[in-house]
């Protein structure tokens, strides 16, 4: 059974509440299971309990879910830009699968409530990853022909 950890962002409660109650229910739907799941402020601190959740044995990989509403300044690009950024590092630097759940930038917060389903595709993607990847264990090298020597 492949487990995930689920990183929720608070702001924008109402839109990120069923983003979370989404990705559960496709985690269940899937058969896999969520280790554990952190709420954080905003979609900015998303990285760093991406990156604790990606250090855990248990954890074979973490979905991220959020959204970003614009404003009156180019806050949300600057936000949603940092936060992908960072988010693809984590899982480069721990080999850990992390998917990015977050709608935004530069939607309104009707256009977010539309676009909730984007919580179960990050659960969906990093099942998909985890299915895909190969194992970084395992030797890949099918060069074991001696005989041309």
């Amino acid at each position: 059974m492949t487990t995930l950890g689920l990183v929720v962002a608070e702001f924008n409660r109402p839109i990120t509440e069923q983003m979370e109650r989404d990705a559960l229910e496709a985690a269940t739907a899937a058969g896999a299971e969520v280790y554990e799941t952190v709420h954080v402020p905003g979609v900015y601190d998303a990285p760093l309990a991406a990156d604790r959740l990606a250090r855990l044995d248990d954890v074979d990989a973490v979905a991220v879910v959020g959204t970003v509403i614009t404003g009156d300044t180019d806050h949300d690009q600057v936000i949603t830009d940092a936060t992908a950024q960072r988010l693809s590092d984590v899982s480069l630097e721990r080999d850990t699968p992390v998917t990015l759940g977050v709608t935004g930038p530069g939607m309104s917060a009707a256009e977010a409530r539309e676009r909730v389903e984007n919580a179960a595709k990050a659960v969906d993607g990093a099942l998909d990853l985890v299915a895909e990847l190969p194992d970084p264990g395992l030797d890949t090298d099918t060069d074991t022909d001696t005989d041309s020597q």
